[in-house]
């Protein structure tokens, strides 16, 4: 009977001396799963650095406007206004060559971004993106943005799993103020006859299916926009969620939460973090008949919302139709 082998303990490579590949302080590339881990630890990447990295694409980041001036609004041009421009400061300045950084509903051709041909750049932000944090997304597709060659738009990469986000790219002092258009001319610098004829076909079809949309002047990130049927007010709203359906739901009880007469807060969607209540309204009512009605309901949410006792049995019965009638966007 042949001997067994003496068993010995394996050993792990030992890393104390040799420099990592990628540089100590530099991000590690992306690779393939089975390749080796730039990083020069001798594992494949999948069980070394890319772990993290599916961790963080798997990981949804709930509110990922959250610290950023105006982060109701990044939700409206996110996920309910068609056409909107919105100029982007950045806390650094611009770089050499960049004129301007104006983040974009929609781009042509659903582009993430585009570095026009006199350096300026527009981010797209309703595009799909690869991970869970929206954020850090975008600014991985700014900063490819940046420094793409003029003329060139920006296709979609993964950002590292330690990559900076918006928050920290962009000027947190400065005003956010979206600029809702009723069409995508703005893709175009000059007129649409001098578009390449892919973008000029995208652009009549984007222009196709916008909803006409408003933004009211009165009260902070409310949208007006019109359909066939009836038209709509979108509000996204701040405040924590169970506060604002306590306080919604008071006013309903108290038939209260409409914006007049033919109007009626039907429900309300889930995006991002923040509530977006929906009043339906007559198709006469158009967003400068609204503005008075919006901000006299501030006026009566702003009451409710300071109002702590339990609610009553009615109170509960409108929350929970409030409640049943909500919709998850994001």
């Amino acid at each position: 009977m042949a001997k067994k082998r003496p068993q010995t303990k394996a050993t792990k490579p030992q890393h104390k001396t040799g420099a990592r590949a990628a540089g100590v302080n530099e991000p590690v590339p992306v690779v393939g799963a089975r390749e080796p881990c730039p990083c020069g630890s001798g594992r494949r990447y999948k069980a070394c650095h890319g772990r993290a990295a599916s961790h963080a694409v798997t990981v949804l980041v709930q509110r990922p406007f959250e610290g950023l001036p105006g982060e109701c609004d990044w939700v409206a041009l996110r996920e309910l206004v068609p056409a909107a421009t919105v100029e982007l400061t950045l806390k650094d300045g611009l770089p050499e060559g960049v004129p301007s950084v104006t983040l974009a509903t929609v781009l042509p051709m659903a582009w993430p971004a585009l570095r026009r041909e006199d350096g300026s750049v527009l981010l797209g932000l309703q595009n799909d993106t690869p991970s869970g944090d929206l954020s850090r997304d975008l600014a991985g597709t700014l900063q490819r943005a940046l420094t793409a060659a003029p003329g060139s738009p920006v296709t979609t990469g993964s950002a590292a799993a330690d990559g900076v986000r918006l928050q920290d790219l962009l000027d947190t002092d400065a005003a956010f103020e979206p600029t809702v258009h009723s069409g995508f001319e703005f893709w175009i610098p000059g007129s649409a006859e001098q578009a390449a004829p892919d973008v000029a076909a995208s652009l009549e079809r984007a222009n196709a299916a916008a909803i006409p949309t408003v933004k009211l002047e009165s009260v902070d990130a409310a949208y007006w926009c019109e359909t066939p049927e009836k038209n709509h007010l979108r509000w996204v709203m701040p405040h924590p969620e169970e506060r604002l359906l306590d306080a919604l739901a008071r006013l309903h009880a108290a038939g209260s939460s409409s914006l007049g007469e033919g109007t009626r807060l039907v429900g309300s969607f889930r995006a991002h973090g923040l509530m977006v209540p929906v009043w339906d309204l007559p198709t006469t009512m158009g967003a400068e008949d609204c503005e008075k009605p919006a901000a006299e309901f501030a006026e009566r949410l702003a009451a409710a919302l300071e109002n702590d006792a339990p609610l009553t049995a009615e109170e509960r019965r409108a929350r929970g139709g409030l409640t049943n009638r909500q919709v998850t966007l994001s």
